[in-house]
């Protein structure tokens, strides 16, 4: 099963890691996005995603498939929420299986990493003091740099 999904139900997975496996594969790999209590100074109390979901999809499943051309792996997941999401929920679930762990890294980093820049979804957090906004990720806005290793968090914690 290769792909990518958008639900409004809560992520599973387990269900979704038994789709990848294969005799074939020695390594698999996952990224799990979770709901946080902060962001950007601001204490948040729950967050909403919302897509254009159609074009999501379209674009997704895209960026599997170049994933899978782009490096050898035998198969690849991903699967956003949409909705209202509590602290400490998934958000997000990428899984990649391949014959070797180094290819599947490489690959669970590219979808990831891509789905946030390109994919038409949107994130609107609600913080403690009553406000709320729609998030403008910085981090998000550029492709991602696929070879090199991740900047530290500015977030206390993270």
């Amino acid at each position: 099963m290769n792909g990518f999904r958008i639900q409004s139900s809560a992520l599973q997975p387990d269900v979704d890691r038994a789709m990848l496996q294969s005799e074939v594969c020695g390594g698999f790999v996952s990224f799990e996005g979770w709901v946080r209590n902060r962001n950007e100074g601001q204490d948040v109390l729950r967050l909403e995603y919302q897509a254009y979901e159609a074009l999501a999809n379209k674009e997704g499943n895209r960026i599997v498939a170049e994933a899978l051309q782009r490096y050898p792996i035998e198969r690849a997941l991903c699967v956003h929420r949409v909705g209202a999401l509590e602290i400490g929920e998934l958000a997000v679930w990428v899984g990649v299986s391949a014959g070797h762990r180094d290819e599947a890294f490489r690959a669970c980093r590219y979808i990831i990493d891509e789905v946030k820049h390109r994919v038409p979804i949107w994130k609107k957090e609600y913080y403690l003091n009553g406000d709320s906004g729609w998030v403008n990720c910085e981090a998000c806005a550029h492709p991602g740099h696929h070879d090199r290793p991740p900047e530290k968090s500015k977030e206390p914690g993270a």
